[in-house]
């Protein structure tokens, strides 16, 4: 029984040639439309990044991840909307894998600096050089240890 509603991903990608106030006017808008006929999720705004490759002469874009749920409809109005917007470099909507959960609405894009481990390491097993067990290589007397020999001495 598949009673729950399917999670969408929007990803924008805005022009920092724009004003901030009409870039934040387009991410209101897209957070209206999706309240208006569905419900948001999970908003996060990710800063500017570069992008992978030049769009238009840009080579960064102002990021904003927007989840939720709704008809198809909706998406179909929020494509419409942003397709014709100025000011939006790059819109994807993504239908996310059944049971997937949301992100938290004010959750950093990173959890964990890049300078602290992640924790799991901390607590997994040690590195497999530690074990008591010898590393499977050629016994010592073998002929291959021999040539290896003459080789150093040499």
């Amino acid at each position: 029984m598949t009673d729950a509603k399917p999670i969408y991903d929007l990803v924008l990608l805005l022009d920092l040639g724009v004003e901030d106030d009409r870039r934040a006017k387009i991410v209101a808008d897209a957070r209206a439309a999706i309240s208006a006929e569905g419900e948001l999720l999970g908003d996060q705004t990710w800063g500017t990044r570069p992008l992978s490759y030049e769009i238009g002469h840009r080579e960064a874009a102002d990021y904003h991840l927007l989840q939720f749920s709704g008809p198809p409809s909706l998406i179909a109005a929020l494509e419409h909307t942003l397709r014709i917007t100025d000011g939006v470099i790059r819109y994807r909507v993504i239908k996310l894998p059944p049971g997937s959960t949301p992100v938290a609405a004010s959750a950093p894009a990173s959890a964990t600096p890049a300078s602290e481990p992640p924790a799991a390491t901390a607590t997994s097993e040690p590195p497999a050089t530690a074990t008591s067990e010898p590393p499977a290589t050629a016994p010592e007397d073998a002929p291959a240890a021999e040539s290896d020999q003459a080789l150093v001495s040499a």
